[in-house]
């Protein structure tokens, strides 16, 4: 029987190109938050990919015995908050994620409806099935999970540059192909799966903030290089959040105000800004870097509030 220590899962590298040939698959991307589902016969829990525990914040997707046949299993899969247009919202989803407090789950679930979206298999009834090649992994997911209105599977498809293609159209994230004959490696990443996005997202720390009639409007994004500096990649006044949310986001940044830069760097964008302690994630998307502006973000806009530590924070190249 496996243990509850919570298990990091694999992790795709990005890439710029499709992979082709009869060798791989390809699946949407869904933009939500990496979940991995565990039942040992008896106990079952949800824990996120960094190993936080998300049992309590989920209870629909609680119990995998409910939506799953295996006397024992460990499910890989993606929690995902669909809005009106049939497309996932990664701030929706943070919504839930970011809950706290018990008696405030319930609301959730009826105001922040989610799906588990799963792609993969580690363990089923007794066994270790990581070993196996993804294609024959395929087979006990296929056998083992009943898909129903919170638990579906994630769907593969041969034509990787027509799904990507569909997947621009649509303006999702984008895809991930996976070699079919790979195997699974806890707590790997290389390119035996592969995620090429339609655009970007970084995890950055928030060091700064300007007003505007005594609300910030915008925020001041950073992330660490390989030295612990802190860089200056964006100002950014656009995204998800609401006049509600821009409240909040003032009052819990206020005791956190100090009087000089956390910022290595200078950028002409940081006129009048507001300093603070770096210590509130936000995830930001963007089109493009530009090197040639001061390594700062085209077009960045924030999508949410992230449970990740400043030290998280860092250029992904």
């Amino acid at each position: 029987m496996f243990s509850f220590d919570p298990i990091k899962p694999f992790e795709p590298v990005s890439g710029t190109e499709v992979p082709s040939g009869p060798e791989w698959i390809h699946q949407i991307k869904w933009d939500g938050v990496r979940s991995l589902a565990y039942y040992d016969g008896d106990r079952r829990r949800l824990f996120n990919r960094k190993g936080r525990e998300r049992t309590m914040l989920y209870p629909e997707l609680a119990n995998p015995a409910e939506y799953c046949s295996a006397s024992s299993v460990i499910l890989d899969g993606e929690i995902i908050a669909l809005v009106a247009d049939g497309k996932p919202s990664f701030h929706e989803v943070m919504r839930r994620d970011a809950i706290r407090k018990a008696d405030k789950v319930k609301f959730a679930v009826e105001s922040v409806p989610v799906t588990y979206m799963v792609f993969d298999i580690l363990y089923c009834n007794g066994d270790w099935v990581t070993g196996r090649p993804l294609s024959e992994r395929r087979k006990p997911l296929d056998e083992v999970l009943r898909p129903g209105k919170t638990v579906q599977p994630v769907a593969s498809f041969a034509d990787g540059e027509g799904l990507f293609r569909l997947m621009r159209e649509q303006g999702m994230e984008g895809i991930v192909s996976k070699d079919a004959r790979s195997t699974y490696a806890i707590d790997g990443k290389d390119r035996r799966w592969v995620k090429v996005k339609n655009y970007g997202d970084i995890i950055t720390v928030i060091g700064g903030f300007t007003l505007n009639g005594g609300v910030i409007n915008a925020v001041l994004a950073g992330v660490y290089d390989a030295d612990g500096r802190l860089i200056y990649i964006g100002h950014v006044g656009t995204g998800k959040l609401s006049r509600s949310d821009w409240g909040k986001l003032t009052a819990e940044l206020t005791p956190d105000i100090i009087s000089f830069s956390p910022f290595a760097n200078q950028h002409p964008d940081m006129k009048g800004a507001t300093w603070v302690k770096p210590r509130l994630a936000i995830k930001v998307q963007f089109t493009e870097w530009r090197w040639k502006e001061g390594r700062t973000l085209r077009q960045p806009s924030i999508q949410a509030f992230v449970d990740a530590g400043p030290e998280e924070c860092r250029f992904p190249f």
